[in-house]
């Protein structure tokens, strides 16, 4: 079967009422479509970028929402050139630089793509845990470093492309490759444990959400629409629940993919989907909670007694935990492309198309900050260290940090 995947920049296009992909692109006569323009701000808050690092990534073309990863305080990260990196999270120094070849076989003789070509890369952002980093390529070979000296510990091949963090846990390292394969690799040396295989529609956003652990059972958001309930040790599955039905007249209208990241409550499960649905799910049995008529291509957040997400359209929501109803919603950034929230002392922030990270109070709403971290477009989401420092990757390589703004 032959398998699509779109970009974001296309699909929002025909998401927001426009029939064309002109608007998007300068067209005078559909300014409708276009980003919304940005207001100044009364009172900002102060928001100062602490230090910046252009890594000599371009992942601009590939349309990934590749992030870093955390642990304590390095940040790692990976990128289109075959590197991997530790990096200080206090000052942005470069604690190692790991440079891993992606290679194939030719006969006899084995060879290694340059860092350029276009069936090398590290697409899939690192995942870090139990003192490894594991990374994911385009050419479904997954590779294991020690997170303090970035030596490779083992490599490992799936059977595609890799473009989701994996998932680091004690007993199992998951890897989904796109295909709609998931994999459990033992994390001593890489053999393969288990695989789940769940097919793919014909058409798809372009991404896949990392997948996520109670320490029993991983989930994962799959492009059907569904969330699949995995048990660790060995693959089986636990329970499937459907987010949003594929329906339509075509494949761009039965498109319903859950690629964002999912939360993870005590209890419960919250999933958004690109059909614009977002659902709360017990992680017990897996029966909805709660259904909500509003969703996008990206993940959720979760703050206290609310439910944080950006829609496709470009609105952020607050939703009511325990019921989905909506709190507030903040219209001002309409069609520019958000990234899923992050949570960043008592505000809400989310980075656009064009490089800008915005500040939200978390209790209204109400845009109290912006800075830009660069030009080019921030997809994936931004982090927070555990001293709350807010890290923004753009799609060019750049890493900023943000120290907690003033309460």
């Amino acid at each position: 079967m032959l398998r699509r995947t779109l970009i974001i920049a296309a699909l929002l296009a025909s998401t927001t009422g426009c029939t064309t992909l002109k608007g998007w692109f300068g067209d005078d006569k559909n300014k409708a479509s276009d980003p919304a323009e940005l207001v100044e701000i009364a009172s900002p808050i102060a928001v100062n970028k602490a230090w910046s690092r252009k890594l000599g990534d371009e992942n601009a073309r590939l349309g990934l929402r590749q992030r870093p990863a955390i642990e304590g305080d390095r940040l790692y990260v990976s990128n289109d050139e075959g590197r991997v990196l530790a990096i200080s999270a206090t000052n942005g120094d470069v604690l190692w630089d790991s440079e891993v070849a992606p290679t194939r076989k030719e006969g006899s003789r084995l060879f290694f793509w340059r860092r350029k070509s276009i069936d090398g890369g590290l697409s899939g952002g690192p995942g870090v845990g139990n003192g490894m980093v594991v990374a994911g390529g385009r050419n479904g070979e997954v590779v294991a470093l020690d997170a303090e000296t970035g030596a490779e510990r083992w490599r490992a091949k799936v059977t595609s492309e890799v473009i989701a963090a994996p998932l680091v846990t004690p007993d199992r390292i998951i890897v989904r490759s796109n295909d709609g394969r998931t994999f459990g690799l033992d994390p001593a040396d890489g053999t393969r444990k288990w695989v789940f295989d769940r097919g793919i529609p014909a058409l798809s956003v372009r991404g896949n959400g990392a997948p996520v652990s109670d320490g029993q059972l991983a989930y994962l958001g799959y492009d059907d629409g569904t969330v699949v309930a995995l048990r660790i040790n060995d693959g089986l599955v636990a329970w499937t629940q459907l987010v949003a039905e594929s329906e339509g007249r075509n494949d761009l209208d039965r498109m319903a993919d859950v690629d964002g990241e999912l939360a993870l409550g005590f209890s419960e499960l919250f999933a958004t989907s690109f059909a614009g649905q977002t659902m709360a799910i017990s992680t017990q049995n897996g029966r909805p909670l709660w259904n909500r008529d509003t969703g996008g291509y990206s993940g959720l957040a979760l703050l206290g007694d609310r439910v944080v997400l950006s829609d496709t359209a470009g609105t952020v929501w607050a939703l009511d935990r325990n019921t989905g109803s909506a709190l507030w919603r903040q219209e001002a950034l309409a069609r520019r492309w958000l990234t899923t929230p992050a949570i960043h002392g008592n505000y809400l922030v989310v980075g656009d198309l064009d490089g800008y990270v915005h500040w939200l109070r978390s209790d209204d709403g109400v845009i109290v900050g912006r800075n830009r971290a660069g030009k080019a477009p921030i997809r994936g989401t931004p982090q927070v260290t555990p001293t709350g420092t807010l890290i923004v990757l753009d799609a060019e390589g750049r890493l900023s940090a943000y120290p907690s703004p003033a309460q």
